[in-house]
């Protein structure tokens, strides 16, 4: 059994499913929050570790937070990076059944 360095938990947030997010799975994409501070290769890397499959390119963005009011007081929604991960011709990901 191969070992996964804990560190990769920490790159991986959660996977995004969306209606957005369930029509780019038809082209070999899949969406995940990640932390704010990972880069591409980092990505990329645990991705291919924890779900054992090939990337061929990762896309970021930071989506910026809403701001809301309420009773008079502002606030606002902290900003979330994602990260759009292109897989290999043959390789999937099914993130509705976990890891």
């Amino acid at each position: 059994m191969k070992t996964i360095d804990p560190r990769h938990y920490d790159i991986i947030v959660s996977p995004v499913i969306t209606e957005k997010a369930t029509l780019a799975s038809e082209h070999n994409k899949v969406l995940f929050k990640v932390a704010a501070k990972a880069t591409k290769p980092q990505i990329k890397e645990a991705v291919e570790k924890l779900f054992d499959v090939k990337v061929k390119s990762v896309n970021t963005l930071v989506r910026k937070g809403k701001t809301k009011v309420f009773r008079g007081n502002f606030g606002s929604q902290s900003d979330t990076k994602r990260a759009i991960v292109t897989l290999e011709e043959g390789h999937r990901i099914d993130v509705t059944t976990g890891l």
